[in-house]
């Protein structure tokens, strides 16, 4: 491993922060190009991982690797050869055709008014939701459609942020969810964008994904302080699609006789109608 640690430390030498997407601050610095700590931090490694993959003491999975080809701007002849000297030969990215949700699903949707729900994709993408989805936690339609990601907007946008009073908690299950389903694909461009992405967002991120974890939840309750209704406590769960078992469905669920079921039916009672067709008009 020896060979591939001197390949990591000439190609982050060839690096400026400005390439990579980091501030640069004018001040001195005793490296040339990238330090291991922000080529850990970009990949959403530990600084102690990287150090020992550079000084050749660790092997990389081959998750890890298409990573660093991200990282560090590899051609496809870098790639190659880094994936050969880490012995991967043969190895291949992993690339999966786009999600579609049933029109039978969406149409299920719509009809459970008083009862939030989405469904959720591979890496927590989402893929179609109901109204009382869109009024708890954020407004669906609004965003591009790559940037429809459960996880990137717990980390990246502060009103969903809000939401959650033990947000630490809810979003370290999260990263524990996205590591599981990563290790089923490893190098998927998705994901190593994903990745990337929220490594450089949120360092949280980066200490969460870096370190080890425990079982992701596949049910349980959640405290959520709405802006417009408060405090609500519901239970979740989720199900998974028979015709895609990367396609999950979650519910969120009041008990009757509540607070939070009379503010769900409230925060209900606020959303919107769906706008007519065209094709309805007289």
């Amino acid at each position: 491993m020896k060979e591939l640690g001197e390949f990591l430390k000439a190609r982050r030498a060839e690096l400026s922060p400005r390439t990579v997407g980091l501030p640069e601050t004018g001040a001195p610095r005793r490296v040339p190009g990238l330090r291991r700590d922000e080529v850990a931090r970009l990949a959403g490694l530990s600084s102690l991982h990287y150090t020992r993959l550079e000084q050749g003491r660790a092997g990389p999975s081959a998750a890890v690797l298409a990573t660093l080809v991200r990282v560090l701007h590899l051609n496809d002849e870098q790639r190659d050869h880094l994936f050969a000297l880490a012995g991967k030969v043969g190895v291949k990215v992993c690339r999966r055709p786009a999600q579609k949700v049933q029109p039978q699903v969406q149409r299920f949707l719509d009809g459970i008014p008083f009862t939030p729900a989405l469904v959720l994709g591979r890496y927590m993408d989402i893929l179609a939701w109901n109204p009382l989805a869109a009024a708890l936690f954020t407004d669906f339609s609004q965003m591009p459609g790559k940037k429809r990601n459960f996880i990137r907007l717990l980390f990246t946008e502060p009103a969903v942020r809000a939401l959650y009073p033990e947000w630490e908690r809810v979003a370290h299950a999260c990263v524990t969810q996205l590591r599981m389903e990563g290790a089923k694909c490893p190098g998927d461009a998705q994901l190593v964008e994903l990745v990337g992405e929220l490594s450089v967002a949120d360092a949280g991120f980066r200490r969460w994904w870096g370190a080890e974890h425990a079982t992701a939840l596949s049910v349980g309750t959640k405290t959520l302080r709405h802006p417009l209704v408060g405090e609500i406590i519901l239970d979740w769960d989720s199900f998974i699609s028979t015709t895609d078992a990367e396609q999950q469905l979650v519910i969120w669920t009041a008990e009757p006789g509540t607070a939070s079921h009379d503010n769900l039916r409230l925060l209900s009672s606020w959303t919107a109608q769906p706008a007519a067709r065209a094709s309805d008009a007289p």
